[in-house]
């Protein structure tokens, strides 16, 4: 246990501390029902955090959260989430996971290779996700999905940040980021109608701000990594 504190900074540890902090006490506030929800933020916390180490583990708890929150999502009728981390971000985690796990630095099995993508690869991720978005457009339109604009965008922005993970580049962070302004309107869209699910709200806005600092996170270590240190 000391061990794993040890391998957080204080920074670190008071935003993991404080994100759990404040998911339990708006749960406690305006939820106290649905345990998923809590289990699932609480999960999705811890994954940044590692992520933003660049650990593997990070990954796998990113897997666990995103078929709870595709159940989530399905309770409101957000077909285009439950799709999308169901039929995407899972198992795009998968393959992240595999291809952080296949790519150490320096073989530490806890911290990824960051990776420099070329400019011919961002073209080509934007062509594909535009293909993406088009195709998810009819498909949640045809579900009759909730709130069809920003659903579709979520599904823009999971995309090229389930892509950039993958790829082990640093803007995946950012990408997430993006990804979570987008579920945060969204989710107060839903909160609007039902105060229970302010509890997701603010799990997104927990998320904007660790994924921010694993974008800073991830710049550092691939100055240090490029650096040879």
């Amino acid at each position: 246990m000391r061990r794993l504190i040890r391998y957080f900074s204080p920074a670190e540890r008071i935003l993991w501390e404080s994100s759990v902090g404040l998911i339990l006490s708006f749960f406690l506030i305006f939820d106290r029902t649905n345990i998923l929800t809590l289990i699932a933020s609480l999960l999705g916390a811890t994954s940044l955090i590692f992520n933003a180490k660049g650990n593997p583990f990070g990954q796998f708890l990113m897997i666990v959260f995103s078929l709870l929150y595709g159940i989530i999502s399905y309770t409101f009728a957000y077909y285009g989430e439950m799709i999308t981390y169901f039929g995407m971000t899972a198992p795009m985690a998968l393959f992240a996971l595999i291809a952080w796990l296949r790519h150490p630095y320096k073989g530490k099995k806890s911290e990824v290779e960051v990776n420099r993508l070329h400019a011919r690869e961002y073209v080509f991720m934007m062509l594909l996700s535009t293909a993406v978005t088009v195709l998810f457009y009819y498909i949640l339109a045809a579900f009759d999905t909730a709130n069809l604009l920003p659903s579709t965008l979520s599904v823009t922005t999971s995309f090229i940040a389930v892509y950039l993970t993958f790829r082990r580049s640093p803007y995946f962070a950012l990408a997430y980021a993006a990804n979570d302004v987008v579920l945060i309107i969204l989710w107060i869209l839903a909160s609007l109608q039902n105060t229970a699910y302010l509890s997701v709200t603010v799990c997104f806005f927990i998320f904007l701000v660790n994924d921010l600092y694993g974008f800073i996170s991830w710049r550092k270590m691939q100055q240090r990594q490029h650096s040879g240190n």
